[in-house]
């Protein structure tokens, strides 16, 4: 039976903010992590990559892209382990690879009212949301080294679980996998680079809604690319733009069942047709130091619906043995 409170949270957050729940699709994939020659794999070897992230956002907006007057400010710091194999083997004409990644995440989200299943304005979180495993990549280097491409039938997201009623839960106790293709085209100095991704993912158990309760769903599925384009100062030094853009594809689709109270019922159907989505933006520097690579970017979202609207920056260190 649904408790009192969770029947006040509910109604606080119909007036406040109307049948919007946080955010649609998976959004399993940290947008804009790469950007660079993001389609341009280096020569066979072994390389360890690290990923610092810091995004933060104070405005969540809704189907209409208006913000949503219950929502506060979500900040999340993570720093993400990857361990990158090129091998010289050639199959269809491009060289295998295989990689692996570890992230670690820390998420702090408020609200200006009580909200979720706790019933709090205040959710936190610091955990491993999945390991991201690929055996199976194929990368080709063509026109003389001028077109870059890189595909695989998909990255795989292995959950480690979630923290259930908790909104800011980092993991998120489904998989995703994830067919991905990368293209650098290099000319006269200047770098065109794009990196697309389309996730399917499975069910859900105990997804947490604003509206107090807890409920299994099939995230939606969603495509997203990041971009850059950048200019070459010199062979170590390159400045440009990057970014990213989002958007989820298929409704989600919630497990709805008679435990839940007819309102709450009717939100989440509506829930269901509201798809995320987000464009960003921003300035991007790369330099390069014998056998180590590092890049600075900062992305700017706009556009965005039912979700988050905020700005990122990302540090990428690279260590080639």
């Amino acid at each position: 039976m649904l408790r009192k409170p969770i029947i006040f949270c509910f109604t606080a957050i119909f007036l406040l903010c109307g049948s919007q729940a946080l955010a649609g699709g998976g959004q399993s994939y940290p947008n804009g992590s790469e950007a660079f020659m993001a389609g341009a794999v280096p020569p066979p070897g072994t390389y360890f990559l690290d990923y610092a992230y810091y995004y933060s956002a104070d405005s969540m907006k809704d189907n209409n892209g208006d913000s949503i007057a219950a929502f506060d400010d979500v900040s999340v710091l993570a720093n993400v382990f990857r361990l990158l194999w090129v091998s010289d083997k050639q199959i269809l004409g491009g060289n295998y690879a295989a990689h692996a990644f570890l992230p670690v995440l820390d998420i702090d989200l408020k609200f200006k009212a009580p909200v979720g299943p706790g019933s709090k304005s205040k959710y936190s979180d610091t955990s491993i949301p999945y390991v991201i495993v690929n055996p199976f990549i194929l990368a080709w280097h063509l026109q003389e080294g001028k077109l870059h491409i890189v595909a695989t039938p998909a990255d795989i997201y292995i959950p480690t679980g979630q923290d259930d009623g908790n909104m800011a839960s980092v993991g998120h106790n489904f998989w995703t996998f994830e067919p991905v293709i990368g293209i650098t085209y290099m000319t006269g100095g200047w770098e065109f680079s794009g990196k697309f991704m389309y996730d399917f993912n499975t069910t859900q158990d105990d997804y947490a809604t604003v509206y107090g309760v807890e409920v299994d769903r099939d995230p939606g599925q969603e495509f997203h690319f990041d971009y850059s384009a950048s200019y070459a100062i010199n062979p170590t030094l390159r400045i440009g733009l990057n970014g990213y853009f989002y958007t989820q594809v298929t409704d989600d689709k919630y497990k709805i069942d008679s435990s839940i109270p007819a309102p709450v019922q009717a939100l989440l159907k509506r829930d269901e047709g509201n798809h995320s989505q987000v464009f960003a933006m921003g300035p991007g520097i790369w330099y390069n130091h014998k056998n180590m690579f590092f890049s600075l970017r900062n992305q700017w979202e706009m556009a965005a619906k039912n979700k988050t609207e905020g700005y990122n920056v990302w540090a990428k260190f690279t260590y080639a043995f």
